[in-house]
């Protein structure tokens, strides 16, 4: 990716989102497939599907609840550091009155529009997105997963 932008912000890790995930759908499709076409082994089937959901289940919940929620406390800790070094005050009051979302998007403004962003953020309450399409110079965060 050269450059950053609202367009392709958003990361893929391929082995999980393309290949590992899709695999578990499928499987978890013909499974579901044969407990109506293979009477036979009816229960076997329902197993292998309630087998092949808690994976699927498993491995969305486990990536997302370690990795997101560390990279979120990242975030929020990233703000309170960058509005001090802007403002030279404690950011615990305004970061109390936005959502993650909004904390998030501001990430990507650089210091100049940070400080009307936020300005905004706090009189009108706009969302992460609506933050997000108002950036006019794009502060890439290559570092996201």
């Amino acid at each position: 990716m050269n450059e950053q932008n609202y367009k392709n912000h958003r990361k893929f890790y391929p082995p999980h989102h393309f290949i590992y995930l899709p695999l578990l759908i499928a499987l978890e499709i013909y499974g579901i497939y044969k407990i109506w076409d293979d009477a036979g082994n009816q229960l076997t089937w329902v197993l292998f599907s309630i087998v092949i959901f808690l994976l699927f289940y498993l491995a969305f919940m486990t990536r997302q609840h370690y990795a997101l929620g560390l990279q979120n406390r990242m975030v929020k800790l990233e703000f309170k550091q960058r509005y001090f070094e802007i403002s030279g005050q404690r950011s615990d009051e305004i970061a109390d009155q936005l959502t993650f979302d909004q904390i998030a998007a501001l990430r990507f403004a650089y210091d100049d529009e940070f400080k009307e962003l936020l300005n905004k953020v706090l009189q009108k309450n706009i969302s992460g997105d609506e933050i997000k399409r108002s950036i006019k110079n794009w502060r890439a965060d290559n570092q996201r997963i």
